[in-house]
């Protein structure tokens, strides 16, 4: 449904002047969609979800990766959600999908809070309406009234073409949606498959099934036929898939991250797949290894895997990669990046040399206070960080503590030019580039506090 991408300039426009949307909203992807789950809870639930598997929380819970967070609460608005909320507009998607069962539900409780974290950062929600027990067509069509009644006021309330958005996750046990005619007007219904006899009624098709990606089977002719119809098309990529500590003996396919190349590979076949939207599974479905939320570079035990090696980082780095590259994907489905996210932050670098103790990784990390420096007395050496996305604007730092010095640097093969680093100002320099280049090397031949280059941190941004 090409008619959608006409729409989106003019909601990015509307989103940067509701009350009480951020302003970066205007530079998150409306077409992303991340699969949220508000299913969690912490200590005094018992550890709601995170015990799965017969697992007992805090250290030992039923995932195969460990969070940042911990076993954290979904209730935690000010606290986890808010974090979350953070993480999501670094990953540059501007859409979550919240997974919600039914009125009254658990997950009902906590979406009034959830839609206020979001509103905060200009982050939007759509629906995940889930089979619980007893639903039927017709009480679809209630909860999407539901819906609307109790939370379309906020701000933070998604809407396409004044459409909210429904995901339907397995919509085929359902066979006659004939009710969803009711809705038609003020809901784009998604149903959960690529089998366009099973779509009457239903405003769009997504999959879901972050192991299907990796071929996507059925996905160009689902595309073509919604571009036909007029409906979304919204196909789901993920990072990989194990479940194997969640559900033990379970005989479900692993689908391995293979270091990104799997989710690489599954957002190409939805572009190519001419995707309206692209739906992300997931953000935080924990159980099922779907993860792009943070995962600890150290976890408790052996018994959790990591995501070292995603996109050549290690350590804290690696804990934010496939939001990083969530952001990346993002830009090139459609609307560009963040202009308040770091796009050289956790981002593969390389460097000529460095002194021992300080490698090239230390000017990407976050950490003010860790630097790179190259080989001493070897000038020019030269600092380079794939960004991923085009910048256009640069800004140097050395540890604010540090005294002043002059730094001559070169970017991307221009003219050498002496920057002045000043703890007055922070040691902090800002250098404008092209806008266009999606790596940015710089070339150092002097410095006249260190017979070498330094640098704190690189920081690029969009604008």
């Amino acid at each position: 449904m090409r008619r959608i991408s006409t729409f989106f300039a003019a909601l990015l426009l509307l989103a940067a002047t509701v009350p009480g949307v951020s302003h970066a909203a205007a530079a998150l992807s409306g077409r992303t969609h991340l699969f949220y789950y508000p299913w969690y809870g912490g200590s005094s639930t018992g550890y709601r979800h995170w015990q799965q598997g017969g697992h007992t929380p805090p250290d030992d819970v039923g995932a195969n990766f460990y969070p940042v967070l911990g076993p954290y609460d979904s209730g935690d608005f000010t606290g986890a959600v808010e974090q979350h909320m953070r993480w999501i507009e670094q990953s540059g998607a501007g859409v979550i999908v919240y997974s919600w069962w039914g009125q009254g539900s658990y997950e009902d409780g906590l979406a009034a809070g959830v839609l206020e974290a979001a509103a905060r950062h200009g982050i939007r929600v759509a629906w995940h309406l889930e089979p619980y027990s007893g639903r039927t067509a017709a009480s679809t069509v209630s909860d999407i009234g539901y819906i609307q009644s109790r939370y379309g006021s906020s701000p933070a309330y998604y809407r396409e073409g004044g459409r909210g958005a429904f995901y339907v996750f397995e919509s085929l046990r359902i066979t006659d949606w004939t009710p969803l005619d009711q809705v038609r007007s003020s809901a784009i219904v998604l149903a959960q498959t690529t089998d366009t006899s099973k779509v009457a009624h239903f405003g769009g098709m997504y999959t879901y099934d972050a192991i299907a990606g990796a071929t996507a089977p059925g996905w160009r002719e689902a595309g073509a036929y919604c571009e036909a119809n007029g409906l979304v098309w919204a196909p789901s990529v993920g990072p990989g898939y194990v479940d194997d500590r969640a559900v033990p003996g379970n005989t479900t396919p692993t689908l391995g991250r293979d270091n990104g190349a799997t989710y690489d590979r599954e957002w190409q076949n939805a572009i190519s797949s001419s995707a309206d939207w692209v739906s992300v599974t997931s953000f935080n479905e924990w159980h099922e290894g779907s993860i792009i939320e943070p995962a600890r570079s150290s976890p408790p035990s052996g018994a959790y895997e990591t995501f070292a090696g995603a996109y050549g980082t290690s350590g804290a780095a690696s804990e934010t990669a496939y939001l990083d590259r969530t952001r990346y994907w993002a830009a090139q489905l459609g609307g560009p990046p963040p202009a308040s996210v770091n796009l050289a932050q956790g981002r593969p670098v390389t460097a000529s040399g460095s002194q021992g103790g300080y490698p090239a990784g230390n000017a990407v990390d976050g950490n003010a206070s860790s630097y790179w420096e190259s080989t001493n007395n070897a000038f020019p050496q030269t600092f380079t960080v794939d960004l991923g996305a085009a910048a256009s604007r640069l800004v140097l730092k050395l540890p604010p503590s540090w005294g002043a010095r002059t730094q001559t640097i070169a970017v991307n093969g221009g003219s050498p030019a002496g920057y002045v680093f000043d703890p007055a100002n922070g040691n902090t320099v800002t250098i404008p580039v092209s806008g266009t280049d999606h790596s940015v090397r710089l070339t150092f031949s002097g410095n006249t506090g260190w017979p070498a280059g330094q640098l704190s941190e690189v920081e690029a941004y969009a604008s």
